[in-house]
């Protein structure tokens, strides 16, 4: 056993109470930017994702994260168990739930909505996270516009700036954010708290009947049932609910059921198809910084379509 498993182990154990000595390790998926994997004693399991130890801080955003959409009681996210450096590897454990890509997206629906409607006096967080391996700003702003100018386009487009990508991507982005108010004439979101990468692989529904195979023998958690909806890698702030909607539409995999049972519990204002062009504008220069490729086309695209919708 390796000094990070023993380290990892003893950590696991300090935090539940009970001893954990690890038998085996599986790899799982667990995101682009992490090595994940599960751990087991024989009992008791556990979700863990690694980093360099300079990276820990991105482990403790996901934490905080993560426990501020607890506390909201809407749609289940995975309980923390702890994180640390190890052996100089950063770490954080999650309780460990089977997974499947189909279940009740009707509930899922329904508890975003519910969870959106926890709000905020100002846009932004509590404290800076990370939006990928990208940080993510969240200063506390009074407007909505000057939010998403200066700390989501604004920001994307002076680190695409220093990747190489200037030209047309940075004159109409510069364009579009000295108009960006115009896309707000009829419409005054308020700070709603949002999961904040809401991509269909951030979100999965309860396999089999699931117990907290995190608890000590004796001490299990009452089943979880089957198809029950979990979302989890957060990139949490306070903003216009209609962001984690445009990016749930942004690459697919969410049902249909699920925009329906939404939209029934909350209906969309007028002008969200415009809106979530520019929503999910923010992703994509993201993608263009994190992975270049075609991504920073896409953007000036979508960046010119948005500025014709001005006239």
């Amino acid at each position: 056993m390796s000094d990070f498993q023993r380290q990892l182990g003893a950590a696991i154990g300090r935090a539940t109470g009970a001893d954990f000595e690890i038998r085996s390790r599986e790899a799982a998926h667990g995101g682009d930017i992490s090595q994940s994997f599960r751990l087991g004693d024989g009992t008791r399991s556990f979700f863990v994702k690694t980093q360099a130890a300079s990276r820990l801080d991105l482990f403790e955003a996901e934490a905080a994260g993560l426990a501020e959409l607890a506390a909201a009681n809407a749609v289940r996210v995975p309980r923390v168990i702890c994180r640390g450096i190890a052996a100089e590897r950063a770490y954080l454990v999650l309780e460990h739930l089977a997974l499947q890509s189909h279940g009740d997206a009707a509930s899922l629906g329904r508890q975003l909505a519910q969870q959106h409607r926890v709000s905020a006096e100002r846009f932004g967080g509590s404290r800076d996270n990370w939006i990928g391996a990208t940080p993510q700003p969240n200063a506390w702003t009074e407007d909505w516009v000057d939010f998403w100018r200066e700390q989501r386009l604004g920001f994307q487009l002076r680190l695409a700036a220093q990747n190489g990508c200037g030209g047309a991507l940075q004159r109409d982005g510069e364009a579009l954010m000295a108009r960006l108010g115009e896309f707000f004439a009829d419409y005054r979101p308020a700070p709603s708290l949002l999961h904040g990468d809401l991509w269909g692989g951030n979100h999965g529904f309860l396999a089999e009947d699931a117990t907290d195979l995190s608890c000590p023998s004796g001490h299990r958690k009452p089943e979880y049932p089957r198809g029950e909806p979990l979302i989890f890698d957060p990139a949490v702030y306070y903003g216009d609910r209609e962001c984690d909607l445009a990016m749930s539409e942004l690459f697919g995999g969410f049902a249909p059921a699920f925009h329906a049972a939404y939209r029934e519990a909350w209906p969309l204002d007028p002008g969200y198809a415009t809106r979530r062009t520019l929503y999910n504008l923010y992703h994509i220069l993201n993608h263009a910084n994190m992975f270049g490729g075609g991504y920073a086309a896409q953007a000036q695209r979508m960046t010119a379509q948005l500025l014709a919708e001005l006239g």
